[in-house]
C-alpha cells in the first residue's frame, strides 16, 4: 500500500492526516480530518495540537449547490456602497492565489458557536448538508435547508475549492477535497494550519514530520496527492 492509499484509509477511518501543500507555496502542514466523522473530540485536537484557524473545506460543486460564494465576490459586490471593501482586495498574496475563503457560519441549535461541542455540531452538519448535494435535489430546496439550518457570520469558516480543483490551484483547500473525492467520503473536509508556540511561526515540514511519527498520524506532500490524484482519474476512463 503506497503512502496516499494509507491517507485515504485514515480518513474513512475518521482518523487525522497532515498534509503539505508545496516548497515555494505557503509552506505549511495542515491537520485534516473528514468532517462527517467530527466530535468535539476532534475540535479539541486541532485547537490544542494544530492551533491554526479551523476550517471546513467543500468542494466547488457543493458550494455551488448550495449558493455559497467566495467572500472575494461578496466584497467586491458589496464594494459599491462600501468603498473601503473594494482597497481590502487581496492582490499582494506571493503565491498569487484567491482565497478560498467564503462566510462563516453557526448552526443554529448552537449556543455561543464556539465552544468544542458547538463547533462539531456546525461541522458535522455542514457534512450533512454537503452529503444532500450528491443527491438530485432542487437548488433552492438546498438553499433553504441550509438558511434555515445556519446563522452567520458564525465561528466555522467554509473554504471554497475551485471548480477543477488541482488543475486549477493546490492549496489545502484543493488538496484536501481531492483526497476526499479518492476516498469516496462526502466532500467536506475539516483543515488547520500547525503551528509552532515557540517560534510564533507554523511548523516546518521537518517539524511536522517528527510531530507526524511521534502521534502516529499519516503525513502526506501535496505532490503526491496531485500525482495520486491525477492517477486515480486516469483510471477511471
Amino acid at each position: 500500500m503506497d503512502n496516499c492509499a494509507k491517507v485515504l484509509e485514515a480518513l474513512r477511518r475518521g482518523l487525522f492526516v497532515l498534509v503539505y501543500d508545496a516548497e515555494g507555496r505557503e509552506e505549511e502542514t495542515d491537520m485534516i480530518v473528514a468532517a462527517e466523522f467530527i466530535t468535539p473530540k476532534h475540535v479539541y485536537s486541532l485547537r490544542s495540537l494544530a492551533g491554526g484557524l479551523i476550517c471546513v473545506a467543500l468542494s466547488y460543486n457543493v458550494a455551488r449547490k448550495i449558493g455559497l460564494p467566495f467572500m472575494t465576490s461578496i466584497l467586491e459586490a458589496a464594494s459599491s456602497q462600501y468603498s473601503l471593501l473594494s482597497k481590502l482586495a487581496p492582490n499582494d498574496i506571493s503565491y498569487g492565489d484567491r482565497p478560498a475563503f467564503s462566510i462563516t457560519v453557526n448552526h443554529r441549535k448552537t449556543v455561543t458557536g464556539i465552544t468544542d461541542k458547538d463547533r462539531a455540531l456546525t461541522i458535522k452538519e455542514l457534512a450533512k448538508i454537503a452529503e444532500k448535494t450528491r443527491n438530485h435535489l432542487n437548488a433552492d430546496v438546498l438553499k433553504d435547508e441550509f438558511g434555515t439550518s445556519f446563522r452567520s457570520p458564525g465561528h466555522v469558516p467554509i473554504l471554497i475549492a475551485v471548480k477543477d480543483v488541482l488543475h486549477e490551484r493546490r492549496g489545502h483547500t484543493e488538496l484536501s477535497v481531492a483526497l476526499a473525492e479518492m476516498s469516496g467520503l462526502t466532500s467536506a473536509i475539516v483543515v488547520c494550519e500547525m503551528l509552532n508556540g515557540e517560534t510564533g511561526c507554523s511548523l516546518t515540514k521537518e517539524q511536522a514530520i517528527k510531530f507526524a511519527k511521534e502521534f502516529s498520524f499519516p503525513f502526506v506532500s501535496g505532490e503526491e496527492i496531485v500525482e495520486s490524484y491525477f492517477r486515480f482519474y486516469e483510471g477511471k476512463s
